[in-house]
């Protein structure tokens, strides 16, 4: 074989292997989906649940109230304070006025009122936050998924009462070795399958995190990839893949 043909050939195989790496396969990870939002919400106080305003499977918009305890105590507390603040407001912007026009009272009269109201202020605004302590505020809009107590029912402090999940955008959560991970880059476009009670869709989604570690054990990285789902055809949980180009 002639030294022009041996050329030939290995630049022939060249052009093969490139062509073969071109259309390569993509790399596939499986993993699982989670929602944006899971949240197991607590209350910082004991009581009895006296209101549930959502019930399981509801929609609830952000800062709305889930759930109430009882606040009776509570709610006259603050009206006492509120009463008790408004006296100590009058009478303090009266002898100010006084001070100012007649000078009739002395200063330290004057900031033994002043001092009275604020403090008068700090005491209304605790007892307004000890009642808002009695309800259980949505911190995200989301959807009731477990509502542990009925009404009725008493809670320990920082006992779970209610968990909420967002599920209009997911997580597809897996496991990268070192080298296909090294393709991806946070904020680019990643093609997902995920199985839903229908079968697997192809979804389109964007890589968010790339851990920034190598787990030593596995030599893996984690890496998150955000998808929309408000139409819910995903249920957070199933199992899914990244294709990795």
């Amino acid at each position: 074989m002639t030294r022009a043909i041996r050329t030939w050939l290995t630049g022939a195989a060249l052009l093969a292997a490139a062509g073969e790496l071109s259309g390569a396969e993509p790399h596939v990870v499986t993993g699982l989906t989670e929602p944006v939002a899971d949240i197991m919400l607590s209350t910082p106080v004991a009581g009895i649940v006296a209101e549930i305003k959502y019930g399981e499977g509801m929609l609830v918009r952000s800062n709305e109230v889930i759930l109430t305890l009882d606040k009776r105590i509570e709610e006259l507390e603050a009206t006492r304070r509120k009463v008790l603040l408004d006296n100590r407001k009058q009478d303090y912007e009266s002898t100010l006025s006084v001070y100012d026009k007649t000078k009739s009272v002395s200063r330290e009269e004057l900031d033994k009122k002043r001092a009275d109201y604020e403090v008068a202020v700090a005491d209304y605004e605790t007892a307004v936050e000890q009642l808002n302590r009695r309800q259980i505020r949505a911190p995200c809009a989301g959807v009731v998924a477990e509502l542990p107590l009925d009404v009725g029912e008493a809670c320990q402090a920082y006992q779970p009462v209610a968990r909420l999940v967002d599920t209009r955008q997911c997580y597809f959560v897996c496991n990268v070795e070192a080298v296909p991970a090294g393709r991806l880059k946070a904020g680019q476009s990643a093609r997902l399958q995920v199985d839903t009670t229908t079968g697997a869709v192809t979804v389109a989604g964007k890589v968010v995190f790339i851990s920034p570690v190598v787990d030593p054990a596995s030599s893996l990285l984690k890496v998150k990839v955000l998808f929309d789902n408000a139409d819910g055809k995903v249920r957070p949980g199933l199992a899914g893949k990244l294709y990795i180009e």
